[in-house]
């Protein structure tokens, strides 16, 4: 709206000189002023709400978001995104891959986040690496824990060399045990 008065105040002043000219004039700066004000008001708006797949929702294919996911339905394929919700009837098969995920369903693959949390009610059948983790009383968990200081990058395409560096796979073992000394 506040694009449309300063189109508006400029085009009259100029109108009264030239009318058809102007047109095309205000037609050349409306679009200026729009993009300088749209970054301000996303700015503004901190982040859109999460993206719900609802619990009758099947997805086959790899999701990839800069925003939040919440999961009730079942995937099959991989999830990157900034925040990953598995509700308790979620099902996800394949690689998860966020800055924070929070697992209340059951996931089938590896799961790789700064911050990961397993509630009582989580179900993991794979690999975690994570900067933090955070496993409830009740969670069901198959498979390595492994901490990175930068696991979404770190070892996003190469696993085994950022293993290799970390602890080798033999030590996997002895990894959680450095953290507590």
């Amino acid at each position: 709206m506040f694009s449309k008065s300063r189109i508006n105040e400029p085009g009259p002043k100029q109108a009264g000189e030239t009318e058809k000219p102007t047109m095309p004039e205000a037609a050349k700066k409306a679009p200026a002023p729009a993009p300088a004000e749209r970054p301000a008001a996303a700015a503004s708006k901190p982040k859109p709400p999460a993206s719900v797949l609802s619990t009758d929702l099947t997805v086959t294919g790899n999701l990839r978001t800069t925003g939040d996911i919440q999961v009730e339905g079942t995937v099959e394929g991989d999830i990157r995104a900034h925040m990953l919700t598995v509700g308790e009837t979620a099902m996800i098969k394949g690689e998860v891959v966020a800055d924070d995920v929070v697992v209340n369903g059951r996931v089938v693959g590896r799961v790789r986040g700064l911050k990961v949390r397993l509630t009582s009610t989580a179900r993991v059948e794979g690999d975690i690496i994570h900067k933090t983790i955070a496993i409830e009383s009740g969670a069901h968990f198959e498979g390595s824990v492994q901490r990175q200081d930068d696991p979404i990058t770190g070892g996003n395409g190469n696993k085994k060399p950022g293993q290799q560096t970390a602890a080798k796979p033999g030590q996997q073992g002895q990894k959680p045990a450095a953290p507590k000394g």
